[in-house]
């Protein structure tokens, strides 16, 4: 899965989707710092561990670079930036019942348009995963010989449960 580069100069304007979704009472807002639990939590129940790692990172940044989707006070959704690497978009996932509401989008436009206001020009959205939604909703372009990118040589699960060694310190 290759990586994608969005001009983040051209993105449209996240508010009309944003009011949509608030008028259906789904709330799209950054995260707050005392959030960091109930959000890497749910990121791990909901979708995997590399994530919840990944999401973990954004809230070591000032202000954090994830963005939730709530309903009810509870979290459908949510997008990160600058953790796995600077100007790097991701992860992001919404809760699969909420998926097709224009969630995804509001998160993937909030976290850019979040980029672009730290001054970067592009951002990199590394090994998509679902190509398609990205070249619609902001024009995402393929990098030639960007896979398998920043994500080679990956500890694979087995490795970590078989390795003695892993995660006690030395």
């Amino acid at each position: 899965m290759p990586d994608r580069l969005v001009k983040l100069y051209d993105l449209r304007d996240a508010s009309p989707l944003i009011d949509a979704l608030n008028r259906r009472r789904i709330v799209i807002r950054a995260a707050m710092p005392y959030e960091k639990h109930p959000v890497t939590q749910w990121v791990r129940n909901t979708f995997n561990e590399a994530w919840e790692s990944e999401c973990d990172i954004s809230f070591s940044n000032h202000p954090a670079s994830c963005f939730i989707a709530t309903e009810g006070g509870k979290i459908i959704g949510f997008a990160c930036y600058d953790s796995t690497c600077k100007n790097f978009f991701g992860p992001s996932g919404v809760a699969q019942i909420k998926r097709g509401l224009g969630i995804g989008k509001a998160l993937l436009l909030s976290c850019l348009h979040a980029m672009r206001a730290d001054g970067f020009a592009y951002a990199i959205i590394g090994g998509v995963g679902p190509a398609e939604f990205y070249s619609k909703a902001v024009g995402a372009i393929i990098i030639e010989g960007s896979s398998p990118g920043i994500y080679r040589d990956r500890l694979s699960e087995n490795n970590r449960a078989n390795n003695p060694d892993a995660g006690d310190g030395r």
